[in-house]
């Protein structure tokens, strides 16, 4: 009993095949003939099963002939369905369907009637075990041949299918059928030549029949290829809200879907005469040169927007794409109209929208500009000196204390000038203090105009300023000194008829790259400014105009 359950089991597995592809695929023309040629695979497993139950001879006998009969009608179900997959079951004409039946239909006649055993006799009385005739051999014969033809179809149809999707579709039906022969081979050798000397493997048959059955299923819902272009044109094409107008390439009418209707009245067979359609509404030069590319450049895709007042004004947009056969010839086109009304209405308002929107955003992009402008004035203001533009103490102090770490670390030597002007206050008493200014924005100008880019000038307070001088050791910082020194001796500003010379007198500290070595960098520039303003003091009391190096 145990050898029956193959063939039950597969039987099983292919009815659940069977009603899985029944309930959740649409049905058309190449589904029915899988769903025939699917139930007719199913017979035989049930055959080989429900013959291994029964102990009667007359039964075991009706469900063998039902098992051959329904595998005699499987090579040309194979054949139908193979020229239904790859699109040449349109030439099938009714006679030609009965001649490729004619031989299945001969070895099916010759199972059911089985004249004097020529098909198949018991052994022992019983036909769980029987030995074939001659007739078995030819349906075996007759099979195969069904198989190749197929095969040879199908080799075919892969050598001039463009398609990727398609090819990879004929190739799993490739594959099916390879699975179903070998299988059926491997039985015919092992449970039929070779039965006497080897055991009966049950089943073979059966589990080809079942593998090559989920290559189809497997095709079905990987690459969908069952009428997928036919489905879409009934329920897509005269479904869609936009009217779709599909015409040959003498412009006859081939499909028209309902959604066609409000913009023109055509059918199936009738001439569209796009120029006739057009002639009607009040043409414009864009709508004239798009009927010039219809006409003279048919492979051109071409969109145009026309007006139609039926009564009220309603906006339709035309799209035209061509349909070229594989040597880029021109064998159709498909006309869509959208009624795009409300969408030109939404574009309209939202171009109102975006015009205030673009004025408001010119209007904010000035107040931006202008807020920069106030804020690079203000950020000037906060770093610099409104009298002689130079930077301003704070500033000074928060850059030199980045720039020291940078000295100490790389050992890089810099200078730092401390001056003030000679006898400031009594420039201020004598000529007053706008004169004053001119004197110290004077000095300003003069000594900046001496520096190297990288230096920074800042008035330290009053009428005492003081410089940075990077990579600079106490040589250069001491020529540079006497330069400036010679330069304001040189300056003179004008108080009414009389001209106003200044000196000033400087204190300088040099440090070396290599020595420098602190860890809180203010209180090391508040040395290095004691020191300044010390040599500073000493050349006050030297007798001014002078420049003194701190040590």
């Amino acid at each position: 009993m145990a050898l029956v359950w193959p063939d039950m089991l597969l039987f099983a597995c292919l009815l659940l095949l069977f009603f899985g592809v029944l309930a959740f695929n649409r049905i058309s023309h190449t589904h029915k003939v899988y769903l025939v040629f699917h139930f007719v695979m199913m017979i035989w497993p049930f055959g080989q099963f429900m013959t291994s139950t029964t102990g009667y001879p007359g039964f075991q006998l009706g469900f063998v002939k039902l098992s051959f009969t329904a595998l005699s009608l499987l090579g040309p179900g194979w054949l139908f369905f193979v020229l239904f997959l790859t699109g040449r079951a349109v030439s099938l004409k009714p006679y030609k369907a009965f001649l490729y039946l004619l031989p299945s239909l001969v070895c099916a006649a010759g199972v059911i009637f089985n004249p004097r055993g020529v098909f198949l006799s018991p052994v022992g009385g019983s036909y769980l075990h029987r030995e074939y005739g001659p007739l078995f051999w030819l349906l075996v014969v007759a099979e195969y041949v069904y198989f190749i033809i197929a095969l040879l179809i199908m080799f075919n149809a892969l050598k001039t299918v463009n398609s990727m999707n398609k090819r990879k579709q004929l190739a799993i039906a490739v594959i099916g059928i390879f699975v179903l022969t070998g299988f059926s081979v491997l039985d015919l050798l092992i449970n039929v030549l070779l039965a006497p000397w080897l055991p009966v493997i049950p089943g073979l048959t059966s589990l080809g029949i079942f593998l090559s059955d989920c290559c189809f299923v497997f095709a079905i819902y990987r690459f969908g290829m069952f009428d997928i272009l036919s489905v879409a044109q009934r329920d897509i094409l005269s479904h869609m809200a936009m009217g779709i107008i599909v015409v040959d390439e003498e412009d006859k009418v081939l499909e028209v879907n309902r959604g066609a209707s409000p913009f023109l009245r055509t059918a199936q067979g009738e001439i569209f005469d796009l120029g006739k359609f057009l002639s009607a509404l009040q043409t414009q030069e864009e709508t004239n040169e798009f009927l010039y590319k219809y006409r003279h450049n048919p492979q051109e895709r071409m969109q145009t927007e026309i007006k139609l007042q039926d009564p009220s004004v309603r906006h339709v947009t035309i799209q035209i794409s061509p349909v070229l056969d594989d040597r880029k010839t021109l064998i159709g086109r498909v006309i869509a109209f959208h009624d795009v009304t409300e969408l030109r209405k939404l574009v309209d308002e939202m171009n109102r929208k975006n015009e205030a929107l673009h004025e408001r955003n010119l209007e904010l992009i000035k107040i931006q500009e202008e807020l920069f402008r106030v804020n690079q004035k203000l950020e000037q203001m906060a770093i610099t000196d409104s009298l002689t533009g130079c930077y301003n103490r704070r500033y000074l102090m928060q850059q030199l204390e980045h720039e020291v770490l940078l000295n100490m670390r790389y050992r890089i030597p810099f200078s730092v000038f401390l001056f003030d002007i000679d006898h400031f206050k009594q420039i201020n008493d004598r000529y007053g203090h706008l004169v004053g200014d001119e004197v110290i924005r004077g000095t300003a100008e003069t000594v900046r105009g001496k520096l190297r880019r990288t230096d920074i000038l800042a008035r330290y307070g009053g009428e005492e300023f003081t410089v940075y001088l990077p990579h600079t050791n106490r040589e250069q910082a001491m020529l540079l000194a006497e330069r400036i020194l010679h330069a304001i001796q040189q300056n003179a500003v004008e108080a009414g008829d009389e001209n106003v010379n200044v000196t000033i007198s400087m204190g300088v500290v040099s440090e070396d790259g290599d020595d420098l070595k602190f860890e809180d960098p203010k209180e090391f520039l508040r040395e290095v400014f004691a020191r300044a303003d010390a040599a500073l003091y000493q050349a006050k009391n030297g007798g001014r105009n002078r420049v003194v190096v701190a040590h």
